[in-house]
């Protein structure tokens, strides 16, 4: 068995800010953390796996309540792997959306800045655009 670890040190090894360390806890995220006599949390092994984890889903944008709900699947080993797989799918499509809404907000703006002359001249295609008048 290895030796608790401070909340630094499990901070550094899962590489999760200390803050969030505790903000996970506060979530439910991290159960049961062991704690010292005077009050000190004592993480384990299996503490910075789970910081890994979360670390890892929030990487790929999972929400926080989808990241409780991922974390319990993973605890659970009766889970159904379509249970994790529609939350993965779900994910995805919101990403897809997303995506698809940055690349329709990237050409607008691309074609606005292509019909602004950018010169001494105070009509501006940019700003007629966001002023609702729209002449572009």
């Amino acid at each position: 068995m290895t030796a608790p670890l401070a909340i630094g040190e499990a901070a550094k090894r899962s590489g999760v800010s200390p803050r969030m360390v505790r903000h996970y806890e506060g979530l439910g995220l991290l159960p049961g953390v062991a704690r010292t006599d005077s009050g000190y949390r004592q993480y384990g092994e299996t503490d910075v796996h789970s910081l890994r984890f979360i670390k890892r889903s929030r990487d790929l944008g999972f929400s926080m309540d989808e990241i409780a709900e991922l974390v319990g699947l993973w605890h659970n080993r009766r889970r159904a792997s379509a249970s994790v797989k529609r939350i993965a799918q779900k994910h995805l499509g919101e990403l897809e959306q997303r995506i698809a809404d940055m690349q329709a907000m990237q050409r607008t703006l691309s074609h606005l800045v292509h019909c602004c002359h950018g010169d001494a001249r105070p009509d501006c295609p940019i700003l007629d655009d966001l002023a609702g008048s729209g002449a572009a």
